[in-house]
């Protein structure tokens, strides 16, 4: 995959030329911050943006949302410098993949803001920019995009993440071009977590420095576009190559790192591995680099355990001496400055490194760039909750292609469910039967809501449980029990080769709204340290890792309504490519007193104190995970098997934000496709379980989608009109139900399974029974 053009906003400017002319003299941004006020804090510096013109508020939506504006500059710059793939690539064939840590958290403030004191007017549809998912959407319908949208959130690891999925987009044919990257920007509620952590430096980051005093925040921006070889021919008119990638968990900590590096160094291994290159052959590495003492000590562990004697001949730096740390917008910023490296032969410096640490052992290029000869470069990223990401870059035509790694069927061997309708397989079997008609969701306010009740005891300790929100609580024991009934054990069966991907609308909202509220209503002093951690999005993935030993491939998906499918999407294509041998898929949101009045307050729920039928969302809330293997590795166990899935598709409306197609072109196109990849004729289904949840403009489109591209006219379930509306956790629940239908004999052969967001993506999953297919019980 050839990177065809780059933007950037940092605190050094609005463009790449700006960012690129600073980090290679060494030049820091890091100055004291004029938009918050940070008295009481360790610190009064970082990364900030320059001031900007405020124009006309852009067409996204009828809000305005600092994190969506820097997006679109900066993918401006990449389109701009990209137009030629543009030119090339239909609409259709062109995706958007974004990470970020903090999303639209600015939006969901001043919400918070107006409504809980009074301070000012905020429309409800200010919170459309809240979540993750919108800055993927609103790029997509801006550039008029119509494959995939997706938005990842692995916190700090968030947009070398994304870069990683956008290339398998392209090598697995699911689209043929994607803009790629992040953005995240400041907040208060940002400051005081990393204050109250007591991780911010006083004077800009000296990352590898022996008198580091920890980290400086940055805010901003960087966007990339990835064009598929063939259609840049001589690749004559791209920057660079993205040659592998590489993900791990560290399954140790919910924010420190594996002092050991052994997390990290398998994701650098990996992205070694899958880019086909050979530790000696590089020459540079732009380290994660944050200037804490634990994590720079670890990394520097982790590169020489997967560099070996390499190690002690690459030149190392640390971008965010420079521009600080941008979160979920620092590996795609970070990969910029590596291909820039890459372009002009020149190693940038560590800024402001000053004394030798014994523990950081490696050449970090201190504080003047140096001509360097190399075509391959890496770029690290490690996140909180132990996520790890690795690039492996070159020069474009240096490299031969990596060869593809053998291809296998990805089977279910595992499920759990923790849901309104129940939390056992019988109460399972059943809706999967249709047995019965009685809603799962009660009245609540005039609401219909959806809660699950279930013990955890069996699966977790009170001590365990102490610091775990909800959420947490949900996928930790979700993921056990899958497991369980997989028979599939990461601590005996190699946890290395087995992933957790997780899928999630909102997030940790009761952990984001009980830290956030003391700091907004008290100030930084409020601010609780053991609460922070746990308002990363993918926290509770990395408590997966911990309790469970599962510490392969790790990302978390947020998707919004369609974030569950995203996740098993996902996982079909690094199993497919021997990435890992099993991954956990969980989709899971919970419900909050927030969570429910936003969505009310956006006229999206079904309301009781209305004459006739409630029409809206039944809102719910559940915990569902499925264990996918390749095959080959369910055999040698002699596993059985629930079922098969053969092929995922994911398309976009490309009509922003809660504005669905009413007649369902993108998803049927994501049927057809996933039915394509799958080898599944549209005759051959037998039913589709439905993402129809009681929005009337959605569910027409869906219906009218399914009559045409299944004139069959196959069995349609829509259980989420009698078990609710499970955000993220609704792709996953139909997965499950659709596997158990063939045990209860409801059906016999291929089925579909779609989601849709409220912004208009579409995930459509394709499964059919396998000829292991036995009796779980």
């Amino acid at each position: 995959m050839l990177v065809a053009g780059m933007g950037a906003v940092t605190a050094h400017g609005g463009t790449v030329a700006r960012l690129w002319d600073a980090v290679r003299h060494g030049r820091v941004g890091i100055r004291p911050v004029r938009g918050l006020v940070l008295d009481g804090y360790r610190t009064s510096v970082g990364g900030e943006l320059p001031p900007a013109k405020q124009g006309s508020p852009p067409s996204y939506a009828c809000c305005r949302e600092p994190v969506v504006d820097v997006a679109l500059t900066a993918a401006t710059e990449a389109m701009t410098e990209a137009a030629w793939v543009r030119a090339a690539v239909p609409a259709y064939r062109f995706g958007v993949v974004i990470g970020t840590c903090n999303a639209g958290l600015l939006s969901a403030r001043k919400w918070y803001v107006s409504r809980e004191l009074g301070d000012g007017e905020v429309p409800a549809e200010q919170l459309l920019l809240a979540p993750p998912q919108a800055l993927a959407e609103v790029l997509a319908s801006h550039f008029t995009i119509t494959g995939p949208a997706i938005a990842i959130n692995t916190a700090c690891a968030a947009s070398a993440n994304a870069i990683g999925y956008a290339a398998d987009l392209i090598r697995t044919g699911a689209a043929d071009a994607v803009l790629v990257g992040g953005a995240d920007v400041f907040s208060d509620v940002l400051f005081a977590g990393f204050n109250s952590l007591e991780s911010l430096s006083p004077e800009p980051a000296k990352p590898y420095s022996g008198d580091r005093q920890g980290l400086s925040l940055g805010e901003g921006s960087g966007m990339l576009v990835l064009v598929r070889g063939e259609i840049a021919q001589d690749g004559g008119r791209c920057l660079a190559e993205v040659l592998g990638y590489g993900l791990s968990a560290d399954g140790y900590h919910v924010t420190a790192p594996d002092p050991t590096g052994r997390g990290a160094a398998r994701a650098i291994a990996s992205a070694l591995r899958r880019g086909a290159v050979d530790p000696a052959d590089v020459g540079y590495v732009n380290g994660h680099g944050t200037g804490t003492p634990k994590n720079d000590a670890a990394e520097s562990v982790a590169t020489r355990r997967a560099l070996g004697e390499a190690a002690d001949k690459v030149a190392v730096s640390s971008t965010k001496s420079m521009v600080g740390h941008l979160l979920g917008a620092a590996g795609v910023v970070e990969t910029i400055v590596t291909i820039k490296a890459l372009q002009e032969q020149l190693a940038p410096p560590t800024a402001g490194w000053s004394a030798q640490d014994p523990v950081c052992d490696l050449d970090y290029v201190p504080n003047v760039a140096r001509p360097m000869t190399t075509d391959v470069a890496l770029s690290n990223n490690f996140a909180f909750a132990g996520a790890n990401a690795c690039l492996a870059l070159a020069r474009t035509g240096c490299r031969p292609a990596p060869t593809a790694a053998p291809t296998d069927r990805v089977v279910i061997t595992g499920i759990a469910a923790l849901t309104p309708a129940g939390c056992t397989v019988g109460a399972l079997r059943d809706l999967a039967a249709g047995v019965g008609t009685e809603s799962a969701c009660v009245a609540e306010g005039g609401n219909l809501l959806g809660r699950v009740e279930f013990d955890p005891a069996a699966w977790l300790t009170p001590r365990e449980r102490r610091r775990m929100d909800r959420l947490t609580v949900l996928s930790v024991v979700a993921a056990k029990q899958a497991l369980a009934d997989a028979g599939l054990d990461p601590r005996r069966h190699g946890g290395d080769r087995i992933g957790v991907i997780v899928g999630t609308g909102l997030g940790p909202m009761e952990s984001m709204e009980g830290f956030a509220r003391p700091v907004i209503e008290s100030g930084p002093g409020a601010a609780n340290p053991a609460v922070f951690p746990n308002t990363v999005y993918n926290a509770a993935g990395g408590q997966v890792a911990m309790h469970t030993g599962a510490v392969g491939p790790a990302s978390t998906m947020s998707v919004l309504h369609a974030s569950g499918a995203a996740a098993l999407g996902y996982a079909q294509d690094l199993l497919e490519a021997d990435q890992a041998d099993a991954i956990v898929c969980i989709g899971v949101d919970v419900l909050t007193a927030s969570v429910v009045r936003g969505y009310a307050e956006l006229g999206l729920l079904a309301r009781t104190d209305r004459p006739g039928e409630p029409r809206g969302l039944r809102l719910a809330e559940a915990g569902v995970a499925l264990v996918l293997e390749r095959a080959s590795a369910a055999a040698s166990r002699a596993a059985e098997e629930y079922g098969e899935l053969v092929g995922h598709a994911i398309t976009g409306d490309a009509r922003g934000l809660v504005h669905p197609d009413p007649d369902g072109v993108g998803l049927e196109r994501a049927m057809s496709l996933a039915l394509a990849r799958g080898g599944v004729p549209p005759e051959r289904v037998t039913a589709v379980w439905a993402a129809a949840a009681g929005l009337p403009r959605a569910d027409a489109g869906e219906a009218r989608a399914v009559a045409r591209l299944l004139p069959q006219r196959p069995v349609v379930h829509r259980p989420k009109l009698r078990v609710g509306e499970p955000i993220g956790a609704g792709g996953s629940l139909l997965a499950v139900l659709a596997l158990l239908s063939w045990r209860v004999g409801a059906i016999a052969g291929p089925v579909l399974v779609n989601s849709s967001s409220l912004g208009g993506t579409h995930i459509a999953l394709a499964l059919r029974p396998t000829e292991s297919e036995g009796n779980h019980a």
